[in-house]
């Protein structure tokens, strides 16, 4: 029996998608337990790019069965073009198993986020505007209407008029816009559902299966540590946990049955949308970092803000989530820098601080305090072994593995499966 969790240890967009291919080679299934079509992942296989959304990565693996978990909030009409996209370039998608009891994106949480963004001004909090926070607020209402719900004709069409009602009260009364109607969604979500019929199933109980079975089960977080709804940097963050913990909520296991967790930690940092980010670089280093690494959004194309590492937060993320190993990404990024600074502590009004703040109001008043290192110039994208990188590549792997505690298992010297040291054994 072995069970990982792969999580981001960052703001997200970390590289989990190439760690998720590698990976899954070794796995049996590949389980994606949280967040929505608000994050995606650029997995490179066999020279091909792949964009993906909400289909966990292993389903590259033809053998793989994947799963998307109770915990992901579903856009029908998404995932459905992302089978279709798949299908188109030969992917076979016959072993993905969806959650009866994952919520479903609905066309007035899309309306909604778009208007709660805009009403917020300056305040606000950067959404992708895909309808993931409305979707998640329903559910903790206990208003959400999943998966099983759209299955059944009368229960769906019972749920979606009352929440129909509301939302158009919401949409009209207060925005001043359009209402939706009834008939225009049910007739459109009722075609969804007959087409995504044959894949759902007892996610959780397929899961136990192949675990009590002796497989490999890999699972698979979106977004990032920090954008985590309790443990992130709030309210700069997503509506879920993308944390180890997560895992167990978001697929229906429980905490016993994980054996590790791998953090996937880039060499450098990257962030999205707002809130504070201590060590952004609005220089031509940053602008370096963005255009070496390709750091624009897989899923909206927005450019990712940029910056040197921060042990801090990669500390943190180890001991939220319990990280066993990292895999570092995009190392060769930080080819030709001659210089390289690493975060180790902030300083706060004349104070020194070593741990993540609890206080975002402390966090954004937060000065990094750096280490320097040096850096290297010789190309690292052929490299196959540790002891084959520049010695200054080496200690810089080294150096980060000293201020978290977490060994470095993997590193990324490019995007493509074979891009990849391995230093010690996952599965």
């Amino acid at each position: 029996m072995a069970a990982v969790v792969l999580i981001g240890s960052q703001w997200g967009d970390e590289g989990k998608g190439k760690i998720t291919d590698f990976l899954a080679e070794k796995a049996d299934m590949v389980v994606r337990y949280q967040g929505g079509n608000n994050a995606g992942h650029t997995v490179v296989a066999n020279g091909e790019e792949f964009k993906l959304h909400l289909i966990p990565s292993g389903i590259l693996y033809q053998d793989k069965t994947c799963v998307i978990g109770n915990g992901v909030v579903i856009d029908p009409k998404v995932l459905l073009e992302e089978l279709s996209y798949l299908e188109e370039r030969k992917i076979k998608t016959g072993k993905l198993l969806i959650s009866s009891n994952a919520q479903v994106i609905m066309p007035y949480h899309l309306v909604l986020d778009g208007l709660e963004e805009e009403a917020r001004g300056d305040k606000k909090i950067g959404t992708t505007k895909r309808g993931i926070g409305p979707a998640y607020m329903d559910k903790a209402s206990r208003v959400g209407i999943r998966i099983i719900d759209l299955l059944d004709k009368e229960e769906f069409a019972e749920k979606l008029g009352r929440n129909l009602e509301e939302k158009n009260n919401l949409i009209v009364k207060i925005y001043g816009k359009e209402a939706l109607k009834f008939e225009d969604i049910f007739d459109t979500y009722l075609g969804y559902a007959e087409q995504l019929r044959p894949m759902v199933a007892d996610s959780s109980l397929a899961i136990d299966e192949c675990i009590q079975a002796g497989e490999k089960v890999l699972f698979e977080g979106a977004q990032g540590t920090l954008l985590d709804i309790d443990h992130g940097t709030y309210p700069y963050v997503t509506s879920s946990s993308p944390i180890a913990g997560g895992a167990c909520v978001g697929a229906g296991i429980g905490p016993t049955r994980i054996n590790r967790v791998v953090g996937v930690i880039k060499a450098y940092t990257t962030r999205v949308g707002e809130g504070p980010f201590p060590t952004e670089l609005l220089d031509g280093t940053g602008e370096e970092m963005r255009a070496n690494g390709h750091e624009f959004g897989t899923t909206t194309g927005r450019p990712r803000r940029c910056g040197w590492l921060d042990a801090v937060i990669a500390r943190y993320a180890a001991r939220i989530s319990g990280i066993s190993d990292f895999a570092v990404t995009k190392l060769d990024v930080l080819t030709g820098l001659k210089t390289l600074k690493i975060c180790v502590g902030y300083r706060v009004d004349g104070e020194i601080i070593y741990e993540f703040p609890q206080s975002q109001k402390i966090f954004k008043l937060c000065q990094p305090i750096y280490e320097e290192l040096p850096g290297w110039q010789e190309d690292l994208t052929h490299v196959q072994h540790f002891e084959e990188l520049p010695q200054a590549a080496q200690n810089y792997i080294r150096r980060i593995e000293e201020l978290t505690g977490v060994p470095a298992t993997l590193v990324a010297v490019g995007p493509g499966r074979e891009q990849t040291i391995v230093r010690g054994t996952i599965f």
